[in-house]
């Protein structure tokens, strides 16, 4: 594989000017080192002249971005690929625009990073494109913001944590929303609608089945969900609460499985291994509630009448390109709690605990998680070397990706409970 550090640039963020896009440039400005070279690109080079004059405004010393103009037909994207050593994608939705984004760089050698939840379309990139990039040494990781970097990144940790302090197995790892603050942009609103279109039901059950993103064949479950839990949809457990269904967690458990079978299957997390995600609830009530209607929407919503009537909301709500501005979510916050078992045949195995908080807008997490992760690939030659190229996972990044995270203001602890 060729070396990409001659190329002109050390990253392209495509779709700055979008929501998520704009967050991402911003924190690239104040926060990574003014010496990196990059462009933002999209269709227009008047909105992206005026994102590169707003920039200027947060960083009046640094040299500010340069603009490339690039349509989203496949030879406007090679030749963009060709002249950065990665691509930040935040064109969404991603099944509608961004397949040919992959293609580019995966064949051109250049590492990407996106920011979708599309589980359906991440299944098809990884059967479509796996090969070719681990040829080239392309390293692809969809899926790195709030989908599903911090369930990932909990999983791993907490696997480590028990196999370097414990010399154990993980049996199931256990993680709950504790607190997602949050109000959805007009990109998510856009996919969710228009993913239902572009895939059949047999698509979504395919690539919704159990260890479907894993290049291994997953460990059967040797844990018993509870029957109050796949009747009612809540279940209580020790240490995070009272718990029900999460409408991310479909996502996140289909990433946690791919690492698992990328970092080595039965020699990575443990042979038994399983990864279940909920949302905490104050009561059980509550959590029966919001568990059926969830249920009945995902019903509903493949009807066509609802179909239009959520499409007919999302577009009078949010535009594509609109969400809340980064004052009005100063005060939010997203927090992850995890709990992981042992794998030991005793009454009473060994547990451990994790979690991950951030204090500030979760779009502009998906920010951080974008640039801190490409700066992770910038800086560690060692580890790029090591993964190689492929479709890989958020948790394939490891530790530098963590203490980087840490350094931009994310908590993510973890320790070994007591006996």
């Amino acid at each position: 594989m060729a070396s990409t550090k001659s190329r002109n640039y050390d990253l392209i963020l495509l779709g700055a000017t979008g929501y998520t896009g704009k967050l991402c440039a911003e924190y690239i400005t104040t926060s990574l080192p003014t010496d990196l070279k990059w462009a933002v690109s999209g269709r227009s080079h008047e909105r992206l002249s005026a994102i590169v004059e707003e920039l200027e405004s947060f960083n009046a010393e640094r040299v500010q971005p340069n603009i490339e103009v690039a349509t989203l037909s496949l030879d406007d994207l090679r030749s963009l690929a060709k002249k950065t050593r990665i691509i930040l994608n935040t064109v969404g939705p991603y099944h509608k625009y961004s397949g040919p984004v992959v293609q580019a760089c995966s064949e051109t050698g250049t590492h990407y990073l996106d920011v979708t939840g599309e589980t359906p379309w991440v299944y098809e990139m990884i059967h479509k494109h796996h090969d070719t990039a681990k040829a080239s040494g392309a390293i692809i990781i969809p899926e790195i913001g709030l989908e599903s970097a911090p369930s990932d990144l909990l999983a791993w940790t907490l696997a480590t944590l028990i196999r370097e302090d414990l010399s154990l197995d993980t049996k199931q790892v256990i993680a709950s929303v504790h607190r997602m603050d949050s109000q959805p942009s007009g990109g998510t609103l856009a996919t969710i609608t228009g993913i239902l279109q572009h895939y059949s039901l047999a698509e979504f059950r395919k690539s919704s089945a159990p260890w479907a993103l894993s290049p291994v064949p997953g460990p059967k479950s040797s844990t018993t969900v509870p029957l109050a839990t796949r009747l009612l949809g809540v279940r209580r457990t020790q240490h995070l609460g009272i718990l029900t269904t999460s409408i991310t967690a479909g996502p996140n458990v289909a990433i946690v499985q791919r690492s698992w079978g990328l970092l080595g299957g039965p020699r990575s997390y443990g042979s038994n291994f399983q990864y279940h995600e909920y949302m905490r609830v104050k009561n059980s009530l509550a959590g029966f509630i919001i568990h059926a209607a969830l249920c009945l929407g995902c019903i509903a919503i493949f009807i066509p009448p609802v179909r239009w009537l959520i499409q007919w909301a999302a577009h009078n709500y949010y535009a594509p390109g609109q969400g809340a501005s980064k004052d009005a979510t100063a005060k939010d916050a997203f927090e992850l709690r995890a709990v992981a078992e042992a794998d030991q045949d005793v009454p009473k195995p060994r547990m451990a605990m994790a979690k991950f908080r951030y204090d500030g807008g979760i779009y502009y997490l998906t920010g951080i998680f974008l640039a801190e992760a490409a700066m992770v690939l910038l800086t560690n030659d060692d580890l790029t070397t090591k993964l190689g190229g492929g479709l890989l996972t958020p948790a394939m990044l490891g530790q530098p990706f963590i203490d980087r995270l840490r350094n931009a203001g994310v908590i993510l602890e973890s320790r070994i409970m007591p006996e």
